[in-house]
């Protein structure tokens, strides 16, 4: 709702309330309030907050003239409304307001300030001169409810180790089915944590969240997985996003996290050597903390493997690489079975290629086969049949 009170006003955006959320609610802990100054040039300095890793200063820090003036003037006790979209979502006691170095913001959540990477350019539009900390409320409903989705279904199955994954699954392939199931096999519970970006995706998340959903009830053993959604903000960036994952994951109440396919932002593609030299320098964060191994197509094996076991070189491999499997389905076309599992493809295409057919029932008629009943068939039940025809061998 608008705002009809009093007070002065911070306007932040969603990334900054996304952020706020998390730490008011205790799942970036140790950090649990914004930042001072002083605690800044300790993390800074050290890496560390209260004796465990921390990449950051948590620090709130709004862009715009109107936040500028409204900080530089704020008396220490002060409240100051939070505003987001044009409608009060909190308030913030002031406890202090200091100066930051924008450009030096960037270099410790991004590891670079070159404004031709989006993110970084993104990011830096958003960030003013002044940050302040204080105790503050907003909205912590949303998150709570996360919590306690995961602790109810720990509790229906008895779960002794929960497994983290967080990925975009934009869109789910046959990659990231052998990477859930491969964590699978030493966990009891999968919580996978869908990215929920603030600018536009290709699939949109109801979409990608219903594909997952499609993979888990149909083809995992029953409550053995879950979805939930993590607003994908600015400090989930860069080197620092494999920490800030292990820190959610522990807050959330899992014990183990499964590094895979979406920290490097291009499939299943990463630095090896960069992850692990993170991960060994990880202090005070209890969470145990794999990596996978990186999947390919073989057409020598004739199925999916790893590639630090398959003994076919590079040439004989086909990659799982979204950017190009989704450009297929941009276009309208079913991605090979062998990369995406055809339910999921046809799921996809026919959402992002609504009412495609001019007659479907007469194409579906004409080259499907059928059971002698007149049925309706929706574009997805055309794309699986089609599919199936795909995989008819007998005069290939």
């Amino acid at each position: 709702m608008a705002s009809s009170r009093k007070n002065k006003a911070l306007y932040i955006d969603q990334e900054a309330l996304s952020a706020l959320a998390l730490l008011k609610a205790g799942i970036l802990a140790p950090v649990t309030h914004l930042m001072n100054g002083k605690e800044c040039d300790e993390v800074l300095q050290s890496g560390v907050f209260k004796g465990s890793t921390f990449p950051f200063p948590l620090i709130l820090s709004p862009s715009g003239s109107k936040n500028e003036i409204i900080l530089m003037n704020a008396k220490e006790g002060e409240l100051l409304d939070l505003i987001c979209e044009h409608e009060w979502v909190g308030e913030i006691c002031v406890d202090e307001v200091f100066l930051i170095n924008p450009i030096e913001r960037l270099r410790q959540i991004y590891g670079t300030e070159d404004l031709a990477h989006p993110g970084v350019n993104a990011t830096y539009k958003r960030l003013g001169k002044y940050a302040v900390c204080g105790e503050y409320t907003v909205d912590l409903s949303p998150i709570e409810e996360i919590r306690i989705k995961i602790q109810r279904a720990q509790e229906q199955i008895g779960a002794k180790h929960t497994t983290a994954m967080f990925m975009a699954a934009n869109p789910l392939h046959r990659a990231h089915e052998r990477l859930i199931r491969q964590s699978l096999e030493g966990s009891d519970l999968i919580v996978i944590f869908l990215l929920k970006p603030y600018q536009s995706s290709d699939l949109k998340y109801e979409l990608r969240h219903e594909t997952l959903e499609l993979f888990i009830q149909n083809y995992l053993p029953m409550g053995r997985a879950i979805v939930v959604p993590l607003e994908n903000s600015y400090i989930f960036a860069g080197s620092n996003e494999i920490i800030l994952d292990a820190i959610v994951a522990k807050n959330y109440g899992c014990n183990r996290l499964m590094i895979g396919q979406n920290h490097a932002g291009i499939g299943m593609y990463y630095d090896r050597n960069a992850n692990q030299g993170v991960m060994e320098h990880l202090i005070g964060i209890d969470i145990e903390i794999s990596m996978a191994s990186e999947y390919a197509y073989c057409n020598s094996c004739k199925t999916l493997v790893s590639i630090q076991t398959c003994p076919h070189g590079h040439h004989h491999h086909i990659s799982y690489n979204s950017e190009s499997i989704l450009e297929l389905m941009k276009q309208g076309m079913l991605p090979p079975a062998v990369l995406v599992r055809k339910e999921i493809s046809s799921l996809i295409v026919s959402t992002l290629h609504p009412h495609r057919f001019k007659n479907l029932a007469k194409l579906y008629y004409d080259i499907m086969p059928i059971h002698g009943l007149l049925e309706e068939h929706s574009e997805k039940d055309f794309y699986n049949e089609l599919m199936n025809l795909y995989q008819t061998t007998s005069l290939t």
